[in-house]
């Protein structure tokens, strides 16, 4: 390999400044285009000797209404600064040397695995000798993630196929026979016949070993698991893992059958790096979600999460223990009331890490493997990604008023210094809004808790315009993180103030606290809703009461529908993002049933009273606040016909009403410039209603 950039030396301290707005530097509210310009630093890698940091950025390219992710690296012993190694690339991996790194990028169209060392100048203040990659993958198809074995020779690689498909190169011959077809039509035998985003088209995500030092024809571990490896359509390398001598590989899948629509029961298998034997399942008592697979360094121990409800994504994920050798299992933190997310390991095996919601943070914690004690490491914001070493933690953290950037800590979460500062001219230049958490009795007389946000330009004596914020999931919260969908700066940027509720339901006050809003959507979270509006109005005196709307998306969008006809009398305005407007055809247009299942307490055609006990379609009569109606064209976990429904409600009933519809958007606006339509239109919308004036009631 031949040197292609010879001691760089970059002086980046406030990272790379991306083309945006002329005035983005000078002081001014903050705003959507703000946000859709920011970068995005995640997936950190600390190297093995813990010297260098890894990560990615991704940039905007607004012209071409997409993010473009590159590939940084940083020496941690000298003034951090950081280097771009890879222009155009993704899931960057250390391999056992620290002088080499292993990534995704694409060769002629399709998505490879690519090898690049580099050499470290000691007497420069970073000085680098970067080498050509090499692909270490040929294959036809893309790659969909990858892991390197401890020893540095393998790789695990997932790639999509049709599993009848002897090689990938068959899969990829079907696929341009299909292309040359002139027919259209597909017939399907069973569901999932489509999937977040996306048409079944046959095709499943599988587990193959490869050598990592050059291309070499994969070898398929995961024969005969008819499901995908890993999951989709969001999983990724935390579902599969080498043991330490690198003979065995684990991974978690779903016996997907003519079951997969209405089943959560994934199991952790083990199967031989050689591929001689088939997969083993390694849970089959567990009929709920086991997943996250990892292995002690000593090879004895595998951990991995598991819930115990089957049927339920929004169940306890609790950590377990299970001894290779005898098959025994053990819980290693049950007394701890949290879900823990993927898991890291320390180099002597006595502590997990792993993060969680938390109480409105999301914290990195670590988890003593004797005794299950979880201690906090770092909170005070979102915790993203983290890499945990033999002496410090590189990880990526955020908050209401900051998005993610580097920093490292010690192993007890000590000495937190940022070591990047990617966004630091343009969060210097756009103004935002200062917050605060708030509690209060909520239903059944819980402490329930929720923040607000004061607009930009607050001044003492003063009131504003609210935006009143419902999040979705619902098993998920509004904490203090950074948000590219539902930002409050955005709001506070417009002169509205933010007041936001964590209602029954909401995840980090406990799995009973979650657990409470099933099968009563429409009643502890509305009671908390109201109650906790009151309180931030006794509370906070610049919230002008008269002068609010509301807003959700997903479950936040369904509560928004649901006020629409029983607690519409606080609002001028309301916004519905992609939100359930008929519980009963949702049952039936939706793709994931075991969520419906789990939450209306079975189908529909077995209780459809439980269906049609909180349905906002039976309250169109009562509706009568202006709404502003959002969906996706390619959402189909809420599909699109239940935004249209609604809109047909509001125009049939006279109503003021507008319908914004994303042709090429899933449950999520991702787009750059769809997003800044999106808040555009919403924030006209608010301002609009809230006028002083507007909308007499």
């Amino acid at each position: 390999m031949k040197p292609i950039l010879a001691a760089l030396a970059l002086a980046l301290a406030s990272g790379p400044v991306l083309a945006a707005d002329a005035d983005s530097a000078a002081t001014h509210p903050f705003s959507i285009r703000d946000l859709v310009m920011m970068d995005r630093v995640g997936d950190p890698q600390l190297s093995p000797d813990g010297r260098y940091a890894l990560f990615t950025v991704r940039a905007t390219d607004y012209a071409a209404n997409k993010g473009v992710t590159s590939i940084y690296l940083m020496d941690l012993n000298k003034p951090p600064q950081p280097v771009k190694v890879v222009d155009k690339g993704s899931s960057p991996r250390w391999a056992p040397d620290s002088q080499s790194i292993y990534y995704t990028t694409s060769k002629d169209g399709v998505a490879q695995v690519f090898h690049r060392s580099f050499e470290a100048d000691n007497t420069k203040s970073l000085a680098l000798t970067v080498r050509a990659g090499d692909a270490v993958t040929d294959g036809p198809l893309d790659v969909g993630s990858f892991k390197l074995s401890p020893d540095g020779t393998k790789l695990l690689l997932s790639y999509e196929v049709f599993t009848d498909c002897a090689d990938l190169a068959c899969t990829k011959e079907r696929l341009a026979g299909r292309e040359k077809d002139k027919s259209t039509g597909t017939v399907y035998g069973k569901l999932f016949v489509r999937h977040w985003d996306t048409w079944a088209d046959g095709r499943r995500n599988q587990l193959y070993i490869a050598d990592a030092s050059a291309p070499s024809p994969p070898l398929l571990l995961s024969r005969g698991i008819d499901g995908d490896v890993p999951s989709k359509p969001f999983g990724g390398e935390d579902e599969f893992a080498f043991s330490p001598d690198g003979k065995t590989v684990y991974f978690d899948a779903r016996i997907a059958g003519t079951t997969e629509p209405w089943s959560t029961n994934f199991d952790v298998y083990s199967v031989p790096a050689d591929g001689s034997a088939a997969p083993t399942n390694l849970t089959t008592d567990n009929l709920a979600w086991d997943a996250n697979p990892l292995v002690s360094p000593d090879g004895k121990t595998l951990f991995y999460t598991a819930m115990k409800d089957p049927g339920s994504e929004a169940d306890r994920f609790g950590i377990w223990a299970l001894d290779i050798a005898t098959g025994a299992k053990r819980e290693i933190d049950p007394s701890w009331d949290a879900s823990a997310s993927s898991l890291q390991i320390s180099a002597d095996g006595k502590t997990l890490y792993t993060t969680t919601d938390d109480k409105g943070q999301h914290p990195l914690f670590a988890v003593d493997v004797a005794t299950g004690k979880a201690t906090i490491l770092v909170t005070d914001g979102a915790v993203g990604g983290f890499s945990a070493g033999t002496k410090k933690i590189l990880l990526t953290r955020d908050d209401l008023k900051r998005p993610a950037d580097l920093y490292t800590a010690d192993l007890k979460g000590k000495g937190l210094k940022q070591v990047s500062h990617f966004n630091a001219k343009r969060i210097k230049g756009a103004q935002t809004g200062d917050f605060e958490f708030f509690t209060f009795k909520g239903a059944n007389n819980d402490s329930v808790q929720g923040y607000v946000v004061k607009p930009v330009g607050y001044k003492k004596g003063n009131t504003y315009p609210v935006a009143f914020i419902i999040h979705g999931g619902p098993q998920g919260a509004m904490t203090n993180s950074w948000s590219y969908r539902w930002n409050a700066q955005t709001y506070a940027g417009q002169g509205f103030a933010v007041v936001t509720v964590n209602f029954h339901g909401s995840t980090g006050y406990g799995q009973a606290f979650t657990d409470a809003i099933s099968g009563d959507w429409g009643g502890k979270p509305l009671e908390d809703l109201k109650l906790g509006w009151s309180a931030a109005l006794s509370k906070y005196s610049f919230l002008d009461g008269d002068r609010a709307c509301a807003l959700g998306a997903s479950y936040g969008g369904y509560m928004v529908y649901w006020i629409a006809g029983v607690w519409n009398q606080p609002w001028k305005c309301l916004v519905d993002h992609d939100g359930v407007f008929d519980a009963r055809a949702m049952y039936y247009d939706t793709e994931e049933l075991w969520f419906e299942e789990k939450e209306n307490g079975g189908t529909q055609f077995d209780h459809p009273e439980n269906y049609e006990r909180f349905n906002p379609i039976n309250h169109v009569k009562d509706w009568r606040v202006p709404m502003l109606v959002i969906h996706g064209g390619k959402d189909f976990r809420i599909p699109e016909t239940q935004g249209l429904g609604a809109f047909t409600a509001l125009q049939r009933r006279g109503i003021p009403s507008k319908l914004l519809h994303f042709p090429d958007e899933n449950h999520w606006v991702v787009k750059p410039q769809n997003s800044v339509q999106w808040h555009e239109t919403v924030n006209a919308w608010l301002k609009e209603w809230t006028a002083p004036g507007a909308g007499a009631k």
